[in-house]
């Protein structure tokens, strides 16, 4: 696969990049959208979104620096090219949590609504951000075979062809999270139209959907960060999928006419 989109000399576009900002800038439209519904500023959401984007983008790429520093360590002026890949997910949502948490205290807005309101377009963004992957030819899976990946009548032939890596077929592992991850958008938004949805409980199906499937499909990676004997993404999704119960449990447990999502009054309902 070519990772260049536009290219004209030593300057050049990857497919990596436009991915990425494509679904920034879809969950950015569809965040303020929906943000709107609450009285929430256009301006502050705009710098929320920018502020969190860039420590998010900070935050992923020193996550995987990290785990890989045995090789940056002697290929330091690599470590910001961020273009070439490199940038875990879930580096990007923690440094991301503490820029949303830090700017909504500070504004005097429920972290727990704007985390509910960037739920499902957060899983946008990441869906296509994976096909960053596709173009870079990463975070594929085992090695398999043509008839296998032709027999799954739900893989695209330009994806079966795609992974075709130096003479070897592999597992489109980045092909089955963007699938799993547009599956969420779906189902969290069908969440929200419920008349007693709570303020806590779509991010806490978030962390529990993405993380289930995250953990799943790491197991199919043949490039994953390893923490010990452990790849660390199954790590993060355990304890992630652990804080999404706990955030929809806790929130079951309030008042069934208090602390409602698509209520207008904007509560704090947990000290973050």
């Amino acid at each position: 696969m070519n990772p260049y989109a536009v290219q004209i000399g030593n300057f050049g576009i990857t497919w990596y990049s436009l991915f990425i900002l494509t679904g920034i800038i879809l969950a950015y439209i569809f965040i303020r959208s929906e943000a709107k519904k609450f009285n929430l500023k256009g301006d502050f959401i705009t710098n929320l979104v920018f502020w969190t984007v860039i420590v998010g983008i900070i935050g992923a790429r020193a996550y995987y620096v990290i785990f890989n520093w045995s090789y940056y360590s002697t290929h330091v002026s690599e470590i910001f090219k961020v273009w070439e890949g490199g940038l875990a997910i879930h580096g990007g949502l923690l440094a991301g949590l503490i820029v949303m948490i830090i700017y909504c205290k500070r504004h005097k807005v429920s972290v727990l609504r704007m985390l509910d309101i960037s739920a499902p377009f957060i899983l946008l963004a990441q869906a296509l951000g994976r096909w960053g992957n596709f173009f870079n030819s990463e975070a594929y899976g085992v090695a398999t075979t043509f008839e296998k990946l032709k027999a799954m009548k739900f893989i695209p032939d330009f994806v079966i062809y795609g992974m075709n890596i130096d003479g070897v077929y592999y597992t489109p592992t980045f092909y089955y999270e963007s699938l799993w991850c547009l599956l969420g958008v779906i189902v969290i938004l069908l969440v929200r139209r419920l008349k007693y949805i709570r303020l806590g409980q779509q991010i806490g199906i978030y962390l529990m959907w993405y993380s289930a499937g995250r953990f799943f499909i790491e197991s199919l990676r043949t490039d994953s960060l390893m923490l010990g004997y452990f790849k660390a993404a199954q790590i993060m999704s355990v304890i992630l999928f652990i804080v999404g119960i706990v955030l929809v449990l806790l929130q079951i447990r309030k008042p069934k006419l208090e602390y409602l999502y698509n209520k207008k009054e904007d509560i704090e309902v947990l000290d973050l």
